[in-house]
C-alpha cells in the first residue's frame, strides 16, 4: 500500500486513525546504524512498524525488525516517543493517520541480513552518510536523538 508522509503541511488531509508503532535503532560493531529504504514512500527510515493486538510495544519492534531485516535484536532502551501532530500520513486505502511513534535502541544478538517485500534495500549506514539519503525529518528526528544519546528519552 502505497503513502504519502506529510509534515507541517497546511495542504495535509486530516487524520481519521492514531496506531502505535515502534522503530529500531541498531548499531552495528563499526558504528553505523541500520536504515531500510522503504517501497511504500521511497524514503530510507529505521526498520519498524505498527502495534499488533496481543503484544507488548517492545515484542511489536523485535518482531518487525525480524520480518523487516532477518536479525535478531534485543531492547536496552528508549531514544523516544514522537506525536507530532503535524506528521501526518496518508495511504492509498483512505486512512489518514497522525504518527505515534516509539523509537528504541536496539542490541543486534544475531540473524542474517534478508530484507522483505517492504524494503527496496537495507544498508549499514555512517552518520555523516545520512544527509545523502532521503528520509522524512520525521524520521532524522528519531535518528539524530539515537546518536545524541541522552540521557533521557524524548517526549514529544
Amino acid at each position: 500500500m502505497a503513502r504519502i508522509d506529510y509534515y507541517d503541511d497546511p495542504k495535509a488531509p486530516t487524520p481519521n486513525s492514531v496506531v502505535p508503532a515502534a522503530v529500531g535503532c541498531i548499531i552495528d560493531p563499526e558504528g553505523r546504524i541500520l536504515l531500510e529504504h522503504r517501497v511504500d514512500n521511497d524514503l530510507w527510515a529505521l526498520p519498524g512498524g505498527t502495534h499488533d493486538f496481543g503484544e507488548s510495544i517492545v515484542e511489536t519492534v523485535i518482531r518487525e525488525i525480524r520480518e523487516e531485516t532477518g536479525l535478531e535484536v534485543e531492547v536496552v532502551g528508549l531514544v523516544g516517543i514522537y506525536t507530532d501532530p503535524r506528521h501526518v500520513i496518508a495511504y492509498s486505502d483512505g486512512e489518514v493517520r497522525q504518527q505515534f511513534t516509539l523509537s528504541f535502541r536496539c542490541r543486534l544478538l544475531g540473524g542474517s541480513l534478508a530484507k522483505d517485500s517492504e524494503s527496496q534495500e537495507l544498508r549499514w549506514v555512517r552518520s555523516l552518510e545520512l544527509d545523502s539519503l532521503r528520509i522524512h525529518p520525521s524520521m532524522r528526528k528519531r535518528i539524530d536523538h539515537f546518536f545524541e544519546n541522552r540521557a533521557e528519552p524524548y517526549l514529544g
